[in-house]
């Protein structure tokens, strides 16, 4: 509350609202305007205090003043008006905009809300979310992802196929240079695979949430062990799965299913390993567990930690790859959960929980 220039005390909300509503309004983090509408332009008739923070203007310097004049840059002065425009038409905005603070150009997502009320004089709000660094961060880690990802393929490209070619002109009297030789090219494959697994990230999470959709979880857990089976002969993969199980999932689900048998085939050193995967309803009928059981070495406790989310990311702890990596944001986008037991099979229990549709 605060008194402007007539002596009259102003709020975010009048008197006869909520207290609770005023009280939220006037504690959150995000900017709040509270604004007349005079010849369809929005008059400040009061702000809380993020806004006095975020956008760094004194309250008594902003109150009953035109909104546009202090955080509109000129050069869109036309895309103001235009959402200016729909909100006296009663419309409600929704879109990232640029505005000005007083430490300069500042990224926000904007909401406009029109207050239609016979007993006040405000005509809406406008609500500003502070994305700048969120979208800074994005935009850097897009051209850092896609660079190294561009560079890691070349690279390990030339590398394993100057390997392969050194391996041919090498014959049985230089053992040890067939040994190098060897675990360079194995090295430089492994380099594919992690430039191919952060290719399927990246898509991954691009892809937004709105992607998950109702689909039968039991033919792609189908396909991906019939796969994986045939890669892996010596294995012994199990199912106990039902008919159908509809899930809401993205499409890319599959996927994290192939990457937590593979990871279960790949890392057992015994010679015929053993897989079982299941899928079961939770008890509440709500949700479904894709269960996938090994005999493998156990998964470090701080790798599974740290995959979800119980640890923090540090430069000592952060897995050893990223295919748990890309099961767990697959996951994500899905609405889902990802969790890791100890398996009666002697190895790791790895479970994905999606709710049922």
């Amino acid at each position: 509350m605060h008194i402007n220039e007539h002596g009259a005390e102003t709020e975010l909300f009048p008197v006869d609202e909520p207290e609770g509503l005023r009280h939220l309004v006037g504690h959150i983090q995000d900017a709040v305007v509270a604004f007349e509408l005079v010849d369809d332009e929005p008059v400040i008739r009061s702000v809380n205090e993020s806004f006095v923070e975020l956008f760094g203007y004194d309250r008594e310097d902003v109150v009953d003043t035109p909104l546009n004049d202090h955080i509109v840059p000129e050069w869109l002065a036309d895309e103001a008006d235009t959402l200016d425009s729909r909100t006296a038409s009663g419309a409600i905005n929704y879109r990232r905009v640029q505005r000005r603070t007083t430490d300069g150009l500042r990224e926000f997502l904007y909401r406009g809300i029109p207050y239609p009320s016979e007993s006040s004089r405000l005509d809406g709000f406008a609500v500003y979310t502070d994305l700048t660094e969120i979208n800074r961060k994005e935009r850097q880690l897009q051209v850092v992802t896609r660079v190294l990802r561009h560079n890691l393929r070349t690279e390990a490209n030339t590398i394993e196929g100057n390997a392969a070619q050194l391996l041919e002109s090498l014959d049985g009297e230089h053992e040890d240079a067939v040994r190098t030789a060897t675990v360079i090219e194995g090295r430089a494959e492994r380099l594919l695979g992690l430039a191919g697994d952060a290719a399927q990230i990246d898509d991954v999470l691009q892809s937004p949430r709105s992607d998950a959709a109702p689909l039968d979880c039991v033919p792609l857990v189908r396909a991906a062990v019939e796969g994986l089976r045939n890669a892996h002969p010596e294995a012994t993969v199990d199912t106990d799965i039902p008919d159908s199980m509809t899930v809401s999932a993205i499409p890319r689900l599959q996927l994290a299913i192939e990457n937590v048998v593979e990871n279960a085939l790949e890392h057992n050193p015994a010679d015929e390993p053993t897989v079982r995967v299941r899928i079961e309803p939770s008890e509440s009928g709500r949700w479904a567990d894709i269960i996938v059981d090994d005999d493998a070495p156990p998964i470090p406790p701080m790798e599974r930690n740290v995959v979800t989310g119980d640890a923090d990311v540090t430069p000592k702890h952060h897995g050893s790859g990223l295919g748990l990596w890309l099961v767990k944001w697959i996951v994500d986008r899905s609405g889902g959960e990802l969790a890791f037991e100890d398996s009666d099979l002697g190895g790791n229990s790895v479970r994905i929980r999606l709710q049922q549709e």
